[in-house]
């Protein structure tokens, strides 16, 4: 049954879906589970990023429909060092006025969407986040960028269902 359940994972994240994220993360142990481990579990990474202790991160992003982005981290030993799930407070704190899009990128991953607004000359990414409690409006985290594509100030926003 356990085997059947990692099947039917794998099949469905390769096709896009994280439902099974829950279950692939509780098989993972750091200092124990190789990269071999990981993309069994998780496939192919959205992005690869290169640290300066020769140790690499993958980042598995859920994003447009999901509110998760894991930045997997793998030792030069490939070996399994840590899990993060980066759309968080702690996350969105790390944005600062000044950064790059590719180190915005770096912190949080894949973005939900990218749109520029010629009149403000402003290039906007958005995050689907978890809504704060006890809504369950759809919410995002915002990123907007100067003309000069640098981070000029983060928001929040919410689609609030009529009702």
């Amino acid at each position: 049954m356990k085997r059947f359940l990692l099947l039917l994972c794998s099949v469905l994240a390769a096709i896009g879906l994280p439902a099974c994220d829950y279950f692939n993360l509780q098989e993972l142990k750091p200092g124990v589970s190789t990269a071999m481990d990981v993309r069994d579990r998780f496939g192919p990474p959205g992005m690869e990023w290169q640290n300066d202790d020769g140790s690499v991160t993958w980042e598995y992003s859920r994003q447009p429909e999901g509110t998760k982005c894991y930045m997997i981290t793998i030792g030069p030993d490939n070996v399994l060092r840590s899990v993060d799930q980066v759309l968080n407070e702690t996350g969105f704190a790390r944005i600062q006025r000044g950064m790059t899009g590719n180190e915005v990128r770096r912190v949080l991953g894949k973005p939900a969407s990218r749109q520029y607004f010629e009149l403000s000359k402003e290039t906007v990414w958005n995050w689907r986040i978890e809504p704060p409690p006890p809504s369950s409006d759809t919410t995002f985290f915002t990123v907007h960028f100067n003309s000069d594509g640098r981070v000029a100030k983060t928001s929040r926003n919410t689609e609030y269902r009529g009702g």
